[in-house]
């Protein structure tokens, strides 16, 4: 069993000379939430600790995702939460099961492949054809229709490597287009080297678009040092063909389910700062870094705000989301949790003054982003001067988007932060089975429940207006 806080009952005595008296000003009492965090006095390193090694993998509808879930709710419950509920939803779930690939001329070979998530299976007998390598996905867009009738499609583009993870969007569009477009052009298969900044041999997975309800092909991310391989091959002139194999398979009657907890507020209660990450996983590795940490990092937060001796004016409400990777780009099926979450709280979204999520691994916070409305304001003046010491500096401008799980919220008109994480090396090991508790380092994540526990206290314990004049309070 989890314990309480650094700043709950069981363990007041080793911080409570951290704590500032209930008349403290907000700021004092967010440079003390801070530096108890970074004092090691948080629950988040535990947290994530006994959800991955207790539950190990959380694949969408599966039943290691609600058991945690049953997991998160009892403990939110013993933090002293309030308000805990699990709220289910339903979704057809998807299984990988067993998968193979093999250069099988002009010699066989084998391949580290990963089926791409909701992609169908191959035949029984798997299936066999050229590769047509493409270095773009632009590249395959510009294809003829018909010209890659009877081919496996690969394509080729490598992720760069950024600090603020803009080298992943500017290459996912392919693995979650690419098997619509593929399929458009006659190709009976296909595969994508790996979303990912690493050389290792491990693939890394991700989630595909539906067309037409279904995801049209078997589809697959090879490790960046097969696509390397087949890339050589291509370059001697040799004809490379590939066989490939999945027995995927679907749960149609499945359901994931969101986890709601709050510090309730001591003034407007039913004003609501939204804190999101997702409880699901890949299935390869256990979810530690996407987004164990996440789950902890702003569980953690909530707790130390929670024990503090005075509650903030307003609501911190964590939701745990669920079925996150398994969400299709487009409605109606994406973002599962995020948009059960919509529906289920229409009627509150005017009232929630402020949202984010944290989804980007365990390392150290670099960037706050605010929304526009406050982003020259004494807020933004009062949060820098207390995240400064800590590394944090100030986004130029407010952020253009704030994640899949409170996506849905935000484009209802829900304002947004943003605590940006050095994801300089987050892609080495995102969607794969090297997702693990090992890579976690305690240092770095306390750095970051330090930044959400005292933004997120300035921000509850305000009674600023964070919308901005083109963003209306949504409407129930």
């Amino acid at each position: 069993m989890l314990g309480m806080s650094c700043l709950g009952a069981a363990a007041f005595g080793a911080c409570a000379a951290a704590v500032p008296a209930p008349a403290a000003a907000p700021e004092a009492v967010a440079a003390q939430l801070r530096d108890a965090a970074l004092a090691g006095h948080n629950i988040a390193y535990q947290w994530v600790s006994e959800l991955t090694s207790r539950f190990g993998p959380r694949p969408a509808g599966s039943v290691n995702e609600r058991q945690a879930a049953e997991w998160a709710a009892a403990r939110f419950k013993d933090l002293g939460f309030e308000n805990v509920h699990i709220e289910s939803f339903p979704i057809t779930a998807w299984v990988r099961g067993a998968e193979s690939a093999q250069i099988t001329s002009p010699l066989t070979q084998p391949l580290v492949a990963a089926a791409l998530g909701e992609s169908p299976p191959t035949p029984a007998a798997g299936l066999e054809g050229e590769v047509v390598s493409f270095a773009s996905f632009d590249a395959l867009k510009a294809a003829p229709a018909g010209s890659l009738s009877g081919k496996i499609v690969m394509v080729a583009r490598r992720m760069v490597r950024t600090q603020d993870g803009a080298g992943y969007g500017a290459a996912v569009d392919a693995r979650i287009d690419g098997p619509g477009e593929a399929a458009r052009r006659g190709a009976i298969a296909f595969l994508l080297r790996s979303v990912g900044t690493d050389s290792h041999r491990l693939a890394h997975t991700g989630t595909t678009r539906y067309v037409d309800g279904r995801v049209p092909m078997p589809a697959f991310a090879l490790s960046n040092p097969d696509a390397d391989q087949i890339e050589r091959l291509a370059a001697l002139g040799e004809k490379v063909r590939v066989r490939l194999y999945s027995s995927a398979s679907y749960v149609q009657d499945a359901h994931s389910q969101n986890v709601v907890a709050e510090v309730r507020g001591r003034v407007r209660p039913q004003e609501v700062v939204l804190l999101g990450a997702h409880l699901d996983s890949w299935d390869e590795g256990t979810g530690a870094i996407d987004d164990g940490t996440g789950m902890a990092i702003i569980t953690a937060a909530a707790a130390l705000i929670r024990d503090a001796p005075q509650r903030p004016q307003r609501t911190v409400r964590v939701v745990l989301f669920g079925s996150e990777e398994m969400a299709q780009p487009v409605a109606p099926y994406g973002a599962f949790g995020g948009h059960a979450y919509v529906d289920n709280h229409k009627a509150e979204l005017a009232t929630h003054v402020l949202a984010a999520e944290s989804d980007s691994g365990a390392e150290r916070v670099y960037r706050l982003g605010l929304p526009q409305a406050v982003l020259e304001g004494e807020f933004a003046k009062t949060a820098l001067r207390v995240l400064g010491p800590i590394g944090v500096l100030a986004a130029p401008r407010a952020p253009e988007e704030a994640g899949t799980d409170v996506g849905p919220s935000v484009a209802a008109g829900v304002p947004a932060f943003v605590l940006n994480q050095d994801a300089s090396a987050y892609f080495d090991i995102h969607h794969t089975a090297d997702d693990t508790l090992d890579k976690v380092d305690q240092e770095q994540l306390d750095q970051n429940v330090a930044a959400w526990a005292a933004l997120v206290w300035l921000a509850a314990d305000s009674d600023v207006d964070f919308r901005t004049h083109n963003a209306p309070p949504p409407q129930p």
